[in-house]
């Protein structure tokens, strides 16, 4: 197992825990979405690493979250710089990096401002502007954040983002991790979300030159299907999946969803997948 370790690594003034697993040749960072306000991937590199066990003989991966103590009006822009500094520490140059929900937001952000770094870019279930629909959703949770209630957080969460096979099959598991469920620390979750709500890149999209993989899910109650449409549409030559039976959970419920990220991230330079 000496090809895992769980680090927490320092840099811009602040903390962070990274998880890393793997051999392959080429570097992937992946950044998770807004759940990383409840729990980070401190010790996590055994079950990541079994969870992606068929990125590993192709990658080092790296899971990043985002730092502690994160100060008021922390932005996604500058979550994008912590994970630039992290790359310059860990002797990064390049690397694939792979964004779903929030963690897609900085991903945008790192390739906008740092594209050298950035090799295969994959924006899962992300959005680049804030629509009606996520600004409800979000500030719900905001407000029942500063009531503590984050049993509904979570279970808002579920009801938004799975089908209602999935919800029902797992039902128990479900109400056993929202009661559990609280921030990793205080003030987590508020700076996480609202870092969300001032995300307004689309307009910049266009600039982007990375090779680009957009995933998308059709019945998404969070970000909404259109926003990885919108997003595909401003980045030049990007490839688009939509999963349109699927909600913001896609990457839980659609069994070959991995596989296709794989499958596309390895594929020959200028090779078209259309699967």
């Amino acid at each position: 197992m000496s090809h895992m370790k769980n680090e927490r690594i320092c840099v811009n003034g602040a903390e962070s825990e990274i998880a890393v697993f793997g051999r392959g040749s080429r570097n992937l960072i992946i950044l998770p979405g807004a759940g990383d306000a409840f729990r980070t991937v401190k010790g996590m590199a055994l079950p990541l690493s079994l969870m992606y066990r068929k990125f590993s003989p192709h990658y080092r991966v790296y899971f990043i979250s985002r730092r502690y103590q994160m100060p008021k009006g922390f932005t996604t822009a500058d979550m994008a710089d912590d994970i630039a500094a992290i790359m310059e520490k860990e002797q990064l140059a390049n690397a694939d990096v792979f964004g779903v929900s929030q963690g897609g937001m900085i991903a945008q952000q790192l390739a906008l401002r740092y594209p050298g770094k950035v090799g295969r870019l994959v924006l899962a279930v992300t959005s680049a502007r804030m629509s009606p629909m996520t600004q409800e959703a979000l500030s719900a949770w905001l407000l029942w954040d500063t009531l503590h209630d984050y049993e509904s957080i979570m279970e808002d969460t579920a009801k938004r983002s799975y089908t209602e096979s999935y919800l029902r099959k797992n039902k128990q598991m479900l109400k056993i991790v929202n009661r559990r469920t609280k921030p990793a620390e205080p003030k987590r979750f508020d700076a996480i979300i609202r870092s969300c709500l001032t995300h307004d890149v689309l307009d910049q999209l266009g600039s982007i030159r990375n090779p680009t993989l957009v995933i998308g899910a059709g019945k998404d109650r969070i970000v909404g299907g259109e926003a990885s449409q919108q997003i595909a549409e401003q980045i030049p030559g990007s490839k688009l999946i939509m999963y349109d039976e699927y909600s913001h959970g896609v990457y839980d419920e659609a069994a070959d969803f991995y596989d296709r990220v794989l499958t596309w991230l390895t594929e020959p330079e200028g090779s078209e997948n259309n699967a």
